[in-house]
């Protein structure tokens, strides 16, 4: 027995040190040789070992991008998890002393790394208007999915504050919640009630969920790699220099990014959610036809569910909900989504964008509350509302990818004072001419997001598998997704956008 650990011991240090030096994307190399192995010694080890080796391998997964950060995590780590057995323990005031210390110490992280430079480039603007000298921003590198694993942390303390969880004793179990690789760095934002649990669960082989987890993950490398990093080319030219393009581009470019920023984090989700799925753990739903909403209020019900309910759960509920007089639901909305565009990034793009979302979904909610007059229903009607739905998404995007609040602007004063001509298509078609995205490329993106709408709308709504019914259909649609990646996808390796935040 004791040679038999030696070896393993040696086999995980070897295995270690190769990954250390290498990219850890989803869609890199190494995770093709990372998953299969993890994922094949978790059933080999007995299941008193498997939290271990699960644990190591997501400390290897996420140093493999910036390794010293290791250290915050386990800072916070510690933190979080003596900060629980200590509210579970305490009485009265105490309970919200010890909570308010956890949470003053995640956020303060979160703060320092995320807004410092934000907060002093902006306090210098001040500064420079008063005639005051600028004070000095640091270097600091943002570290990896800070504020996925930072808002995860953060709702265990909470649960345990409100009674909803018991406090984790286990140090390494505790660990793992935090660090599991697969939605380490850009969610789901997991609950502790669903996911501690699972850790101390047996999870026994099982062809089914294997051929489940392996489908949806084979869905969000198609997602990823043949639609998402193909129109990024498209979309990073355009962005990159938006003054040197007609305007058909720039619609161009909005909607291709639409489809791009969807395909790139649901299919994140989806690899993550797969690669869980295979070793027995089911992680929540993230994305549920966003696209295909018929108003905003449903949209963010179906965009980014983990995010959405984080902030429904602990910051819409705790300014009041919907207890409180109507005004002050419309202010609690405000602040959710002012706090949602923060939490995306330290850039007034992102603000404004928040800003503009709360603002939508409190015209739609003022309409609800007064207008005596129900939209009219049936077929048609919900396809308008779909269209006229995702027309302002598409719109509102922009400011989320524009380089700049400036640039954002400008491009919006571009689009409305544009006069159409007769040239004018001629001189979009030229511009495009600039950028390395041919008529193969159209092509291929026209293709893929046709069959990317067809699987979102006529995909069972609680099921991983398009035809969970039809076993052979199923196979042979999986050989023709590996096909059109192997054909069509983009494999050098491009970051997922959500891995910024």
């Amino acid at each position: 027995m004791g040679a038999k650990l030696a070896f393993f011991s040696d086999f995980c240090n070897t295995f270690a040190t190769i990954l250390f030096f290498c990219s850890m994307l989803f869609n890199s190399l190494s995770f093709v040789i990372f998953y299969p192995l993890v994922t094949l010694l978790y059933f080999l080890l007995p299941h008193r070992y498997r939290w271990q080796w699960l644990l190591l391998m997501s400390s290897v997964f996420y140093m493999a991008f910036v390794p010293l950060y290791i250290l915050i995590l386990l800072f916070t780590i510690g933190i979080d998890y003596i900060a629980g057995i200590l509210i579970e323990s305490a009485q009265g005031r105490q309970r919200k002393w010890y909570l308010g210390a956890s949470l003053v110490a995640n956020i303060g992280i979160l703060a320092f790394f995320k807004y410092y430079n934000f907060g002093i480039s902006n306090l210098n603007w001040v500064l420079q208007y008063l005639n005051f000298d600028p004070l000095p921003l640091l270097h600091i590198v943002l570290p990896i999915g800070l504020s996925f694993h930072t808002f995860q942390a953060m709702s265990y303390t909470i649960e345990v504050y409100r009674g909803h969880q018991k406090a984790e004793r286990h140090l390494g179990i505790y660990a793992l919640y935090v660090l599991f690789y697969p939605q380490l760095v850009a969610g789901p934002i997991e609950r502790p009630q669903n996911l501690l649990p699972q850790f101390r669960a047996v999870h026994p082989y099982n062809n089914a969920r294997l051929y489940e987890g392996l489908s949806q993950m084979l869905w969000g490398f198609f997602k990823k790699m043949v639609i998402a990093d193909r129109l990024a080319v498209y979309v990073s030219y355009i962005f990159d220099s938006p003054f040197h393009y007609h305007p058909i581009n720039i619609i161009i470019a909005s909607f291709f990014f639409t489809i791009q920023i969807y395909c790139d984090f649901s299919g994140y989700s989806d690899i993550a959610i797969g690669a869980a799925r295979t070793m027995g753990f089911d992680l929540m739903q993230n994305f549920k036809q966003p696209y295909f909403s018929t108003n905003i209020q449903t949209f963010w019900q179906r965009w980014h569910i983990s995010l959405s309910t984080w902030f429904r759960d602990y910051l819409y509920i705790s300014l009041g909900g919907n207890r409180v007089r109507r005004w002050k639901i419309y202010r609690n909305v405000a602040i959710v989504f002012l706090v949602s565009g923060l939490w995306h990034g330290a850039n007034w793009n992102y603000i404004v964008w928040g800003m503009l979302q709360g603002f939508w979904i409190i015209l739609y909610m003022l309409y609800n509350d007064f207008c005596p007059y129900s939209l009219p229903d049936g077929r048609w009607w919900r396809g308008l509302y779909i269209c006229c739905t995702f027309i302002g998404i598409v719109f509102s995007w922009i400011f989320f990818r524009a380089n700049s609040l400036d640039d954002a602007w400008q491009i919006f004063h571009n689009l409305l004072t544009w006069q159409t001509d007769g040239y004018a298509l001629l001189l979009a078609i030229k511009d495009a001419r600039q950028i390395e995205f041919g008529t193969l490329s159209y092509l291929i993106a026209g293709f893929s997001i046709a069959i990317l709408l067809a699987v979102d709308y006529f995909q069972p709504s609680h099921s991983v598998l398009l035809f969970p019914q039809k076993p052979l259909l199923q196979l042979l649609w999986n050989i023709i997704l590996l096909v059109l990646i192997f054909t069509l996808g983009v494999f050098y390796q491009q970051s997922f956008i959500y891995f910024q935040f």
